[in-house]
């Protein structure tokens, strides 16, 4: 427990694709990744462990009881409280947690990363500053199909089915209608220099406001 003011949570949300992890890179370029907690809820998939591998392919990982978002909440609250905790680490190969975790001390930035994280109140209402990246579905998807290819062992019909099976409807229910509650919306995703210039300068006021009350000026 410290006496030192709750740290500033910023969420960064949007669609599969949308540049959710450029912008949040930028953001940890600008302002220092020493001065950031990062929690991206990719980590937070639920193990798979005790499912058959032939059926784990068949889980609908859009929606969003496919994360264990309590324990995400979890490890904010305790960030806020200064506490450091260990994350998942995630192997989207295999759709299991790997045994070991990575821990994440606390900052005075906390940066949260996800396209689910606006859906849930408990977990929106703990983000000071809420962004979504907004960008053409045809442009998402040709990044989902790319990245999944080379970074975690699909086949071109798997992710296009997955993507018309799940992906698609899932972020017409739950994503897209989650852009209401942001505070600041990105078009142009990763590519918005603009937008991310502006967000990164507020976000260094706000900074220096949180370090002038920990020095208590």
């Amino acid at each position: 427990m410290s006496d030192q003011p709750s740290p500033i949570v910023i969420a960064v949300a949007g669609g599969t694709g949308s540049g959710k992890t450029t912008v949040s890179n930028a953001i940890l370029d600008r302002i220092g990744s020493h001065n950031i907690a990062y929690l991206p809820h990719d980590a937070y998939y639920n193990d798979l462990v005790n499912i058959p591998h032939s059926d784990r392919e068949n889980v609908n990982f859009d929606h969003p009881d496919a994360l264990d978002t309590p324990l995400l909440i979890q490890h904010i609250r305790e960030l806020r409280q200064w506490n450091a905790v260990e994350i998942p680490i995630y192997d989207f190969t295999i759709h299991a947690r790997k045994a070991e975790t990575q821990t994440v001390v606390p900052q005075p930035i906390i940066l949260v990363e996800g396209i689910l994280i606006f859906v849930e109140r408990e977990l929106r209402d703990l983000f000071d500053v809420k962004i979504y990246v907004d960008t053409d579905a045809d442009i998402r998807f040709i990044r989902r199909l790319t990245r999944d290819l080379a970074e975690r062992g699909r086949t071109a019909e798997s992710v296009i089915n997955q993507y018309l099976d799940t992906v698609r409807p899932m972020h017409l229910k739950f994503v897209e209608p989650s852009k209401r509650y942001a505070d600041v919306i990105i078009p142009e995703g990763g590519f918005n220099m603009v937008a991310i210039d502006m967000i990164a300068d507020r976000i260094r006021s706000m900074l220096r406001g949180h370090r002038k009350v920990t020095r208590g000026e």
